[in-house]
C-alpha cells in the first residue's frame, strides 16, 4: 500500500528538470550503444574478440547489480526521499569513471585488458547507482497516468537530445582535441562530458520531488518483493520484449563506425554546389545524428500514435516498420548514401517511439503488481527493466564483436570481402530477425487500456482511504 502525499499536477518546470537526468545519462549510455566496441578495437588497442567477451562478462554483471540497487533505493529514507539523493551522492565519482575508463594506459597487452575490464565495471556499476533511482522517479514523481506519460515524453525527449550530443560530436570531437592522438582525444572528451553530466545530474536533484512514499509501517522481506516480480505477467512479457529489442538494437548500432570505416568508406559528396571528401567520422557521425533526430521527432508524436492505435498495437505498428526498414539496408551499396541515410531515418522515426512506450508500460506494471498484490517496489520494477536492457546490450555487443573476429576483423587494416558482408548482416538482416522474434513476444502482454484504467482508478481510491486514516 502506498498514499500520495502531494496533489494535484506537476509543475512543468518539474517535468523539464526531470529530463536532464536522462540528458546526463545517455551522454555515456549513447557512447555504451554506438561507438564503444569502436573504442576498444580502434583506439584502445584490443581485439573485436576480446572485447566482445569483455563487454558481455562486465554487463552481465552490471545487469545483475540493478535488481540489487534496486532493493537498495526502494530501502533508502533520506529527507530528500528515497531516489533523488543518489542524483548528488554519485555525479562526480561517476564522472571522474568515465574519464578513467576513456584513458588508454601504456600497457602490455595483458595489462591493457585488467585496466578495461577494471574500468568498465566500475563505471557501468556507478551508472547503475545513480541511473536506477533517476529511473525509479518517474514511479513516485506522480500518480496520474496521464501525467506521467508526459513526464515519461520529456524524459526521452532529453535522452534523444543527449544521444544526438553524442552522435554529432564525439568521433569529430575527439579527433580535435587529441591533434592526432585518439587516445587523448577520447580522453579529453569525457572531461567535458563529465563536467556537463555532473551538472545535469545537480539540476534533477535540485527541482524534482517525490510524491508517492509507502506508509510508514510497510516493510516488506525482499524475498516477498521478489516473488512478487516474477509473478508480474505484463512486468516478464514487458522483460523478454525488451531483451530482444535491445538485441534488436545494439547488434545494428554497435557495429556503425565500423560499417562506415569499413564497408561505406570515404565517398565524395556535393551540398549545395560544394564537393567535398568526407571520412567515416562525418558520415558515422551523421548516420547516428541524424537517426536520434528523427527518433526525437518520432517521440515527439507518441501521444498521437498512443490516442490513435492504443498504446499496445502503436508499439507493434512501429516496430514493424522499422524492422522493414532495417532489413532492407542489406541491399545497399556503399555509393548508395541516399538510400542508406533514407532507410535509416525510416527505421529510427519508428523505433524512436518505441522506448517511451515501454517505460510508461512499466510504470503501468508497478501499479500491476501494487493492485495485484498490495505491495509496491517501484526501484526494484525499474531497476530489474533496465537489466533487461543491459543483457540485451551485452549480449548484441558481444555477438556484433565475436562475429567481426570470426570473419577475420582486424582494426585499422584493409577489409575484406568477408568482413564487409558481416558487416552488412549485422545492420540488416540479423537485427531484423532478433526485431521479429521481439514483436512476437509482445503479443502476449495482457494490460488493455481498458485494464489500465480500472487499475488506475482503483489505486486512486485505496490510496485516499489510506490517507484518510493516517
Amino acid at each position: 500500500m502506498t498514499t500520495e502525499t502531494t496533489t494535484g499536477q506537476m509543475p512543468f518546470r518539474e517535468k523539464f528538470a526531470y529530463g536532464f537526468g536522462d540528458l546526463a545519462s545517455v551522454l555515456y549510455w549513447q557512447t555504451f550503444m554506438a561507438y564503444i566496441l569502436f573504442f576498444y578495437t580502434d583506439v584502445f588497442g584490443i581485439t573485436a574478440a576480446a572485447a566482445g567477451f569483455m563487454l558481455l562478462v562486465t554487463r552481465l554483471w552490471d545487469g545483475v547489480n540493478d535488481p540489487m540497487m534496486g532493493v537498495i533505493a526502494d530501502r533508502t529514507e533520506t529527507r530528500w526521499g528515497r531516489f533523488r539523493p543518489y542524483l548528488l551522492w554519485l555525479c562526480v565519482p561517476f564522472a571522474v569513471m568515465g574519464v578513467l575508463t576513456f584513458t588508454s594506459p601504456d600497457l602490455s597487452g595483458a595489462g591493457k585488458l585488467v585496466w578495461a575490464y577494471v574500468t568498465f565495471t566500475l563505471l557501468m556499476m556507478l551508472y547503475t547507482a545513480i541511473n536506477i533511482p533517476y529511473s525509479a522517479l518517474l514511479g513516485v514523481v506522480t500518480a496520474d497516468p496521464v501525467e506521467r506519460a508526459q513526464v515519461s515524453s520529456i524524459k526521452f525527449i532529453f535522452a534523444y537530445t543527449a544521444g544526438m550530443i553524442v552522435s554529432f560530436t564525439l568521433l569529430p570531437m575527439a579527433a580535435r582535441l587529441g591533434g592526432g592522438n585518439d587516445q587523448r582525444g577520447w580522453q579529453l572528451s569525457f572531461v567535458v562530458y563529465g563536467v556537463a553530466a555532473v551538472a545535469f545530474f545537480l539540476i534533477a536533484f535540485t527541482f524534482v520531488r517525490e510524491r508517492i512514499r509507502p506508509v510508514a509501517k510497510e516493510r516488506t522481506p525482499i524475498r516477498q518483493d521478489l516473488e512478487d516480480l516474477v509473478r508480474n505477467r505484463p512486468w516478464v512479457m514487458l522483460l523478454l520484449t525488451t531483451i530482444t529489442m535491445i538485441l534488436f538494437i545494439a547488434s545494428r548500432l554497435t557495429v556503425t563506425a565500423h560499417y562506415f570505416k569499413y564497408y561505406v568508406g570515404e565517398q565524395e559528396i556535393s551540398l549545395f554546389g560544394h564537393s567535398g571528401s568526407y571520412g567515416f567520422e562525418y558520415l558515422a557521425s551523421a548516420f547516428n545524428g541524424i537517426g536520434q533526430i528523427f527518433s526525437l521527432i518520432g517521440v515527439v508524436f507518441v501521444g498521437w500514435f498512443v490516442k490513435t492505435l492504443g498504446q499496445r498495437r502503436a508499439f507493434l505498428t512501429l516496430y514493424l516498420v522499422g524492422i522493414v526498414a532495417c532489413a532492407a539496408m542489406y541491399v545497399c551499396r556503399p555509393d548508395q548514401l541516399p538510400l542508406i541515410f533514407g532507410l535509416h531515418l525510416v527505421f529510427s522515426f519508428t523505433t524512436g517511439p518505441l522506448s517511451p512506450l515501454l517505460w510508461a508500460m512499466y510504470a503501468d506494471a508497478a501499479d500491476y503488481g501494487e493492485w495485484k498484490y498490495g505491495r509496491r517496489a517501484t526501484g526494484l520494477i525499474f531497476s530489474a527493466s533496465t537489466m533487461s536492457q543491459k543483457f540485451g546490450w551485452a549480449i548484441g555487443s558481444a555477438f556484433a564483436g565475436w562475429l567481426l573476429f570470426a570473419v577475420g576483423f582486424q582494426a585499422n587494416t584493409d577489409p575484406t570481402p568477408a568482413v564487409q558482408h558481416g558487416l552488412r548482416l549485422l545492420v540488416s538482416v540479423i537485427p531484423a530477425v532478433l526485431g521479429g522474434i521481439s514483436i512476437l513476444v509482445m503479443l502476449g502482454y495482457p494490460l488493455k487500456e481498458d485494464l489500465v484504467k480500472r487499475i488506475g482508478e482503483e489505486l486512486a481510491a485505496r490510496r485516499m482511504e489510506a490517507g484518510e486514516a493516517s
